[in-house]
């Protein structure tokens, strides 16, 4: 019995459950969605929109500050925020991320012990490439291989 169309891989698989989780992001500049996994099993998800509470960016516009919106929480932080919520150990995890993280997200998956950034397009901070390769992060580039 062979199959109709073919099936994702897990890499296809996570990535897409990122994509849609970033359709729940309140912030038009972009829309990000961030999955963290371990053994294939989904451990916490998070998009990009305002503090818990506040209103977001779609309701009151953008609070921007040197060209960068800041009214909202990051896609990443707001999945590692969600796993410490909830008691969710995620170290020794990956974290797929439909953009590369900036800056302070790295920072934030690296001091939660998660060990692979899977992301679906590059933006912005090649710091993160360098660092990455001196602490032992994995970053893998989906995009590649779309």
């Amino acid at each position: 019995m062979s199959r109709a169309t073919p099936r994702a891989s897990w890499d296809e698989y996570f990535m897409n459950i990122a994509k849609e989780v970033g359709t729940r992001s309140t912030c038009d500049r972009k829309h990000v969605g961030a999955v963290i996994v371990r053994d294939k099993s989904i451990l916490a998800t998070g998009y990009n929109g305002s503090i818990r509470g506040l209103p977001h960016c779609d309701e009151e516009g953008h609070l921007m500050e040197e060209g960068h919106c800041v009214r909202t929480v990051h896609a990443e932080a707001n999945a590692i925020v969600q796993a410490a919520k909830n008691g969710v150990r995620i170290d020794a995890a990956g974290i797929y991320v439909t953009a590369s993280p900036c800056w302070g997200c790295f920072r934030l998956i690296a001091n939660a012990g998660i060990g692979r950034i899977y992301f679906g397009e590059f933006y912005r901070d090649q710091k993160i490439f360098e660092f990455s390769q001196r602490i032992g992060i994995e970053l893998v580039d989906l995009s590649k291989s779309a």
